[in-house]
């Protein structure tokens, strides 16, 4: 695939994927999907701000106030985890999109005070104030707003609910992309995934050690967190892991579900549609983190 200069979102046309896909892909319908099309597969890493990556990411010497730029320049995507802790202003988010290629997104993880409590029909206020603060400044640069929730939040369907009838599908006329991750296994039932796609909401599938793992596709996008890294790794995660890492983002940014990953709802099928996909390297051996999402770009082609 030819390269532009600076890093763009990957495409993944039917010639590249037969040239860099050596192992079949988990799902019998890929094929007729790829030829009809396929979504936009970003990858990236939670912030950009890490002094362990200073010398190891980025070369020694940058100034700090270009490793958004640097980043932005290797990678697809990254989520925010800042704004989770604090309102942004929107001079902010201006600053943040006029440094990244244009087809850069941003992830953005929305606050904690919507999603850290008792009773989340509550959290009306705490959106509201996350959603004024100026996020669409980034424009087209910005990508879904990531609700996460703590690992002692327990599914309450009518609380659930009470919260995802609060995101709305548009702010200033800029469409919104709503994920949820959970992290508590009374998750792991099929009410929880019917509710999801009665708001068709995205499950962040979650790579973790002791999180629910729910592939189940409930919206028009993915969003998968992996953090399994080691620190003993070049690339973190072990090239065969990459490997099929690479293979699961296809089938999903064509349409389809990949087969070796766990669903709740395993009898019900989505429709089959192009789907946008975003995969982060997350928290464990973060110091390796750009080199694993680094390496699965280039398994899906490298930048386009």
């Amino acid at each position: 695939m030819q390269q532009r200069d600076g890093n763009r979102r990957h495409r993944s046309p039917r010639g590249a994927l037969e040239n860099t896909l050596a192992a079949p892909l988990p799902d019998n319908d890929a094929d007729h999907l790829m030829r009809k099309g396929l979504g936009q597969i970003y990858t990236g890493i939670g912030g950009w701000t890490y002094e362990p990556w200073r010398g190891v990411f980025y070369p020694k010497g940058l100034p700090h106030s270009k490793e958004l730029q640097y980043a932005a320049q290797h990678l697809t995507s990254i989520e925010v985890n800042g704004t989770f802790y604090s309102t942004m202003k929107p001079a902010t988010f201006r600053k943040w999109a006029s440094e990244v290629p244009e087809d850069f997104v941003f992830a953005l993880k929305g606050p904690r005070y919507a999603v850290n409590r008792r009773a989340l029909a509550g959290a009306g206020d705490s959106i509201g104030r996350f959603l004024d603060s100026g996020i669409t400044e980034l424009g087209r640069k910005l990508g879904p707003l990531l609700w996460q929730f703590a690992p002692t939040k327990k599914f309450d369907e009518a609380d659930f609910g009470r919260f995802l009838e609060l995101l709305p599908a548009k702010q200033d006329a800029h469409p919104l992309r709503h994920v949820v991750e959970v992290r508590h296994d009374s998750f792991r039932t099929p009410a929880f995934i019917a509710l999801l796609r009665r708001f068709r909401i995205p499950v962040v599938f979650a790579d973790h050690a002791t999180y629910p793992a729910i592939a189940d596709i409930t919206g028009d996008i993915v969003y998968a967190r992996l953090q399994k890294g080691r620190e003993s790794l070049r690339t973190g995660y072990p090239p065969k892991d990459l490997d099929a890492w690479a293979r699961r983002a296809r089938v999903w940014a064509a349409g389809g579900m990949p087969a070796d990953l766990p669903r709740i709802d395993a009898r019900t099928k989505p429709g089959k549609q192009p789907r946008d996909v975003f995969v982060y390297f997350i928290h464990e051996a973060k110091v390796r983190m750009p080199a694993a999402a680094m390496a699965l770009i280039e398994r899906l082609g490298g930048r386009a």
